[in-house]
């Protein structure tokens, strides 16, 4: 389509199904999942994400909330001109989690901010598929990666797989603002997997 034609509903309400699809990919949920959060069957559901349902305003609202994104997201709408980016945090684990990229699929970028402890938290490794990168903003980082322990301060940046048994947090107890980069494995073992208060 010539991107100066205007989309008709019918355009519009066609590109749903294929974003609700790459979200829900993207955090690693199942139909099942979503299912029981809202109540809706999982073959309501699949019609929707194959386009052969339309979705109706509250449906969408609904899963919305659960994939936080905003509702223009699931609709595609276009910016009105407003330069500003609405983030929304993600608190897991005593840890906020800012998201800096927005689209489905591939490399996610975030923000992950430690807040400062009276002591140190103790590692707890773990290990997903993956790659990391993440650059250290403030703060003194303590990076383990299999046998290795270091002090990561401001300024210094690392990359690692992330199939190695690794743990992110504070070197000294203090505040930590990093910038890190992953994938897929990367977003749910950082911001979905339950566990100690530990990230990896």
């Amino acid at each position: 389509m010539d991107p100066k034609t205007p989309r008709t509903d019918e355009d519009v309400l066609d590109g749903v199904g294929p974003r609700l699809r790459a979200l829900r990919r993207d955090r690693g949920i199942t139909l099942a999942d979503i299912a029981a959060t809202t109540g809706v069957s999982e073959s309501t559901l699949s019609r929707l994400e194959s386009g052969q349902r339309r979705p109706t305003l509250e449906l969408l609202l609904s899963l919305a909330r659960i994939y936080e994104v905003p509702l223009d997201d699931l609709v595609g709408a276009p910016r009105t001109g407003d330069p500003r980016i609405h983030l929304k945090p993600i608190k897991r684990f005593g840890m906020t989690f800012v998201p800096l990229s927005r689209r489905p699929g591939g490399a996610h970028a975030f923000k992950m901010i430690t807040p400062a402890r009276p002591k140190p938290l103790d590692p707890t490794p773990q290990t997903h598929e993956g790659f990391e990168r993440l650059y250290v903003l403030s703060g003194r980082l303590r990076l383990v990666i299999g046998e290795r322990d270091l002090a990561l301060p401001p300024g210094e940046a690392a990359e690692f797989d992330t199939s190695l048994p690794h743990w992110l947090g504070s070197a000294d107890g203090g505040a930590v603002e990093l910038l890190i980069l992953f994938g897929l494995q990367g977003v749910r073992a950082h911001v979905r997997t339950s566990g100690p208060a530990a990230t990896g």
